[in-house]
Parts: C-alpha cells; structure tokens; sequence
C-alpha cells in the first residue's frame, strides 16, 4: 500500500497541492494563483492541481486545507476570500476525482497549527495557537497535543476577534476584526488612508519594505497590526490557557516589524499568573505549513 497522501490547501490567493509522505516530507508540489469569480473557475483551479500533483500515483487519502468558515462535517467551504465558494462542496468535488480515496477537510488555520505541531515550531508545546497572517488572518488550535476544531471545524479563527468594536466593517459581518487591520490589503489600504504615497498594486511586502527604511506610515502600519493580533492572542490565551502562539503567512515575513509590537502587546494583557511563559514564536514550516498538516489530518 502507498505511504503517499495527496495534500491540498486552498486559499484565496493560491491553490497549492503536494504528496506528503509519513514522515511529512513533500515528495512533489504544485501552487497555482487562485482565479476568483464564478464557483467552477476556482473548482478547476483546484482539479488541474490535483492532477498535475498526482499524475498516475496511488495515494492512501486526501487532506485538505481551505481558507474559512468551513463545515468540516459536511466537507463544506465558504471562504470569505473566495466570493464564489459559499457552501462549496469540496470533500465531494474531490472525491469525484479520486474514486474510493478517503477525504478529510479542515481550515487552513487548524492546518498550519498542526503541520506545526507536529515539524515546525511548535514542537514542544501542547496547546499552541497557529495564526496565518497573509491577505487575511487565520489560526487554529492544538490543545492537549491534539488538533481541536470546535463543533463546525472552526475553532480558532483569530482573525475574527474583535480588537476594535467601532472599527471598520469585516467581509464575515462583523466589525472591528483583527483581519481589518492586519490582513495585508488592509495594512495597505489603512496606510494610503494616512497619506502613504505607492504606486498602484502595492502589498504588505512593498510596505514592510518602506518601513524597513524608515517610512513612518508603513511603519505605523505595522504597528497597528501588530497590536491587533497581539491583542487577538491574548484573548484567546486567557480563554484556552495557551503555552505558545506560532504566527505565520506572507505578512509575518516583516520579522520584527510584525513581531515586535506582537509581543509587547501579549507582554501587556496577559497578567494572569496561569499565562507566565507564553511565548510568540515565528512558523517554520513557510508555505508548506498548509500542505503538512493538511497531510497530517489524513495520516493520523
């Protein structure tokens, strides 16, 4: 019998597959650009991925991560960053493709969170919090050294804690949520607000550049987003008495632009005697944190 697992993870900027092996190494990957519009656009996105990373090889399962909410019982997807997918049946649309193959969906969020868990940072820790901070902002939880997703699969979607009750309006309904100000658009529109002068198509990774040189409003930017998703820790320390928080995605590619107000945020608003040793550490599992515990989901 095969020890490869096909692992997908879908998002809305990429669609990335790869074969996992048991011990977590990706044997072969593939990432497109995810095309937005209509439901089936995205769908084939992901098949041509499935089949540029298969081609003819036997896998023992399929795990998938996918930007949120979803239904993991259902083995449905609405993800807030694809507008095309709400109630998508993706578990499925997979299956179809791979006849007798077992599925397993979950949020990419859980997925990073465990795919660092189990090979990347959080190695050592048994209640950890894996945050995505990228066009959006994701996470999930490992408690008791065990991925736990809550009733829908949905547990630890950080970025939708609240950190400013009058703050901007956010995509899922809410308003204020920590993804308004730290998802990278965001960062970049809440910057040209201030006065921020860049050309058109400008991204987190052009911002943390200019503050990186020094630019006050990129660096104020940073700041702030910072502060959201320390602020966003916090809460979810005090609730789950948490012992690490593994912060990932492209906008945590800023290091100590991101990092630094990060912990003095945590350092701030955890006083709970129980929160002593928290620790905010940086993912090192890079872009491939989705497909591992996507893989992981599957391999047990």
């Amino acid at each position: 019998m095969t020890d490869l697992v096909l692992a997908l993870d879908v998002g809305g900027t990429k669609v990335a597959g790869g074969l996992v092996d048991r011990g977590g190494a990706v044997r072969r990957s593939v990432r497109v650009a995810t095309p937005l519009g209509s439901a089936e656009r995205t769908w084939d996105a992901v098949a041509s991925v499935v089949e540029q990373v298969v081609r003819g090889e036997d896998v023992a399962a399929v795990g998938i991560a996918s930007a949120g909410p979803v239904d993991a019982g259902a083995g449905t997807v609405s993800p807030i960053n694809v507008p095309g997918w709400r109630g998508f049946p993706l578990r499925e649309r997979v299956s179809e493709l791979l006849p007798g193959v077992p599925v397993e969906v979950a949020g990419d969020g859980p997925c990073m969170a465990l795919g660092e868990h189990w090979l990347g940072a959080g190695r050592d820790s048994r209640f950890l919090l894996g945050l995505v901070v990228s066009t959006g902002v994701g996470g999930g939880l490992v408690l008791g050294g065990r991925p736990f997703g809550g009733r829908t699969g949905n547990a630890g979607h950080i970025g939708h804690v609240v950190v400013e009750p009058d703050g901007d309006p956010c995509p899922c309904g809410g308003r204020g949520c920590a993804e308004t100000v730290a998802g990278g658009p965001r960062m970049v529109a809440w910057a040209r607000r201030q006065g921020w002068q860049a050309p058109d198509g400008a991204d987190a990774a052009l911002l943390a550049a200019a503050a990186g040189v020094g630019e006050e409003i990129p660096k104020a930017a940073f700041e702030r987003a910072g502060r959201a998703v320390g602020l966003a820790i916090a809460a979810t320390a005090a609730v789950v008495d948490l012992d690490l928080a593994v912060v990932g995605g492209g906008v945590a590619q800023a290091g100590g632009l991101l990092f630094d107000p990060i912990r003095r945020t945590v350092a701030d608003h955890c006083g709970l005697s129980y929160l002593d040793g928290l620790r905010v550490e940086p993912a090192r599992l890079g872009g491939q944190a989705g497909l591992v515990g996507a893989a992981r989901l599957v391999l047990g």
